[in-house]
């Protein structure tokens, strides 16, 4: 059973012009929302990731503190929770699940945020990731009521790099002759075993490996990390859920928020809110450079790199030491005056 409401959405035209019907946004909360409704924090989730995959940042005594403010993590579609390929019914089950970009996903979810709770302003938008690209959305979509944003180890347009990479992921999961087009009875798991093997050398920097540092997680070898941790992590999704969240990532661009004609640097200049972005120093899907560009154009943004040999992972929970530095900054930006 896992721990989350459901906001039904009915028919949701998106920007690919399909209209995906009876649409559900699943989304949890923690803490209470205070008389005012000023104390809100939305957290959206990254590619394959739920909202329990980000209760690491969330706890007493952290910048995220239920205890202090109202927190909503929003899964975004596509993953297995919210409408996805997998829980869809026909005919847009499967391989027909529709395009969803990440101005779709803030559009539900700001619809979730006013419908539901009436709430009206926003004290920070927060993501890792995929999660980072919709908190640029947030801030692009709704300047008015977004007051801070704190993307990390993301970007707001995916880099030809970037989406370089994640075509070595799709054809891991196509090339497997249980895929069948996207129309499988079981799961493509040589196929999903392969995407943890890419992922394993873009994930985590060359330095991590250099020093081993799998070690001190726990596994054995290097061939063990490979299995246990890799392959399992992917083991457990679908694939068609993969592939539509991995369509979301390789087409992300604010500046294709509807009034900006694809221009990336006049979406970046309308994001009003206080924001801290921060990349890791060696991520390997979002450079450090990416983000200086965007922050150039960011009206009130500073750009605070992690120190880190743990690659994009650096904001995934895994490492104290970069838990707590990010957590500090958060803190920061919560306290500072907007």
């Amino acid at each position: 059973m896992i721990d989350c409401k459901i906001f039904d959405l009915g028919d949701v035209t998106l920007q690919s012009g399909a209209t995906l019907r009876d649409a559900k946004l699943a989304y949890k909360t923690y803490g209470t929302l205070n008389a005012d409704k000023s104390n809100v924090i939305v957290y959206p989730t990254w590619y394959s990731g739920q909202h329990y995959d980000n209760e690491w940042l969330i706890g007493e005594g952290m910048a995220l503190d239920p205890q202090k403010y109202f927190i909503i993590i929003p899964n975004m579609f596509g993953n297995g929770l919210s409408s996805s390929p997998s829980n869809t019914p026909p005919p847009y089950n499967q391989a027909r699940f529709p395009h969803v970009t990440f101005y779709d996903n803030v559009a539900v979810q700001h619809r979730l945020i006013t419908e539901k709770f009436g709430i009206e302003k926003i004290a920070l938008v927060i993501g890792w990731s995929m999660g980072a690209g919709q908190t640029y959305q947030w801030g692009v979509s709704y300047p008015e009521m977004v007051e801070r944003i704190f993307p990390f180890c993301g970007s707001a347009k995916t880099s030809l790099h970037n989406i370089v990479f994640l075509e070595g992921v799709k054809v891991a999961i196509q090339t497997d002759e249980a895929w069948q087009g996207g129309w499988y009875k079981e799961q493509p798991n040589k196929g999903l075993r392969a995407v943890g093997r890419v992922y394993a050398g873009w994930g985590l920097s060359q330095a991590f490996y250099r020093e081993r540092l799998y070690l001190q997680q726990g596994y054995s070898s290097l061939e063990d990390f490979l299995v246990a941790f890799w392959e399992g992590f992917f083991l457990r999704k679908d694939a068609n859920n993969l592939l539509a969240m991995l369509w979301t990532w390789q087409n992300g661009n604010i500046g294709n928020t509807p009034g900006f004609d694809g221009n990336f640097e006049k979406a970046l200049t309308a994001i009003k809110a206080k924001a801290i972005v921060m990349p890791g120093e060696t991520d390997l899907y979002f450079p450090p450079e990416d983000n200086e560009y965007e922050v150039e154009y960011m009206p009130n943004a500073e750009f605070i790199v992690i120190p880190s040999v743990w690659g994009h992972f650096a904001g995934g929970g895994i490492n104290p030491v970069d838990t707590q530095f990010i957590d500090r900054h958060i803190k920061e930006l919560l306290d500072s005056k907007v």
